[in-house]
C-alpha cells in the first residue's frame, strides 16, 4: 500500500472542462483509520469538499463544488493510489458528476514545496 495521504497537497497535471478542477487547484487530503477527506480550492474552484473511504490503495469518495460563477455541483470519485519514481503520491481517478452530465478520468499528483 502506497503511503498514507494525510498531510499531503495534490493538483490536477492538467486542466478540466472549465467550471472545474484544473492545473490550479490544490488538493490537502487527510486520512485516518480508512477515512479520507480534502478541501480544495483554486482556478474556477472557490471551495470543495470530499469525503470517502480508502481501502488498500483503492479510494471512493463524493465530492461537491462551488464555482466562481455562483453553481455548486456534487459527483462520485474512484481514485488508485499510486508512488511515483521521485517518491511523490499521484491518484489516477474516474469520476462521474451526480448533479449534472458529465464523466471522465484525471490524474492529480503531489504537489512539493517548489511547485505550489
Amino acid at each position: 500500500m502506497a503511503r498514507s495521504l494525510d498531510g499531503l497537497v495534490l493538483a490536477p497535471v492538467a486542466d478540466q472542462a472549465a467550471g472545474q478542477v484544473g492545473t490550479r487547484t490544490r488538493f490537502t487530503y487527510h486520512e485516518k483509520d480508512g477515512e479520507i477527506w480534502a478541501e480544495y480550492t483554486g482556478g474556477d474552484v472557490v471551495r470543495g469538499h470530499l469525503v470517502g473511504t480508502r481501502d488498500g490503495d483503492r479510494l471512493d469518495f463524493r465530492y461537491v463544488q462551488l464555482t466562481r460563477d455562483g453553481s455548486t455541483s456534487s459527483g462520485h470519485c474512484v481514485s488508485t493510489v499510486a508512488e511515483l519514481a521521485d517518491g511523490r503520491v499521484r491518484l489516477e481517478e474516474t469520476w462521474e458528476w451526480e448533479s449534472r452530465t458529465g464523466s471522465g478520468t484525471s490524474v492529480v499528483e503531489q504537489v512539493t514545496e517548489h511547485d505550489s
